[in-house]
């Protein structure tokens, strides 16, 4: 079985889908997906699906969800298989599970190939690192579950993934300053930071690769112009770490010049206190 959560929901077995269109049945399939081998308790799943305020009905109707996905299952699966629909959807006291491994789903990849670009990152391993972070970008496909209608357990788990996603892109371009592919780096840098007007750490990074191509204005404009949405925006001025980048910058500090060593988590750690 293979599933994708990073973009559209999709599932597929033997090569055939298994993605129900009912909307309810997406949701739990989608659920149970993002937590593979764990039981997903019935409380949760009832949840996701009406709120805190479940019908009278709810467990009925969620046990007919339960049938009609295995139903999809057992027709993908086919009637050699030596495993069964029960045996891939499990019923266990108090809830369900999907007993499938981690690495049949796409979110688990993902977040494999990310631990595994932030260890080369500590260890100073910059190229491995930058490497394991755009494996793990690559596994995405669009917003997460995005033809599904969340609820509201899924919908904390879409904004967990879409702020570990922006997290990793950012840990991806520290490792690709450390390798001095500042100049490459610019274009995405000025769309990432139109998309995120207030994110200091994005800032931070182009006002570096910019600063490094030669472009120490640019840099400095970058700063004046997130500094006047910090203040229009918010009513704060831009953190004491991205005050000194932009002190170093005016002084053309030599530290910009040095890629960041095993001891600086970010770009951001180049002028911490």
């Amino acid at each position: 079985m293979k599933i994708q959560v990073l973009g559209p929901l999709s599932a597929e077995v033997n090569g055939g889908s298994i993605v129900p269109t009912a909307g309810k049945q997406r949701q739990i399939l989608a659920l149970l997906a993002l937590y593979p081998g764990r039981v997903m308790p019935l409380r949760t799943l009832m949840e996701e699906l009406w709120g805190t305020e479940s019908p009278p009905s709810a467990l009925t109707t969620l046990q007919t969800y339960i049938m009609q996905l295995r139903r999809r299952l057992g027709t993908a699966i086919g009637p050699g298989s030596p495993a069964g629909a029960k045996d891939i959807l499990v019923t266990r006291h108090g809830g369900y599970l999907l007993q499938i491994d981690d690495d049949c789903v796409d979110v688990h990849q993902y977040e494999r190939l990310a631990r595994e670009g932030q260890t080369a990152f500590e260890a100073g391993d910059n190229g491995v690192s930058a490497a394991r972070f755009r494996a793990a970008l690559d596994l995405w496909s669009g917003a997460p579950l995005v033809d599904v209608r969340v609820g509201p357990v899924l919908d904390i788990e879409v904004m967990r993934l879409q702020q570990s996603r922006l997290v990793t892109v950012e840990r991806r371009l520290d490792a690709d300053l450390r390798l001095g592919r500042h100049a490459e780096l610019i274009a995405e840098l000025t769309d990432l930071t139109a998309r995120h007007p207030h994110h200091e750490g994005l800032h931070s990074q182009v006002m570096l690769a910019l600063y490094r191509s030669g472009r120490q204005a640019s840099a400095l404009e970058a700063y004046r112009r997130l500094r006047m949405r910090l203040i229009d925006d918010l009513g704060v001025e831009p953190s004491q770490q991205l005050q000194r980048m932009h002190q170093a910058i005016l002084s053309v500090d030599p530290q910009l010049d040095v890629l960041a060593g095993p001891r600086h988590t970010s770009t951001f750690d180049l002028f911490a206190a």
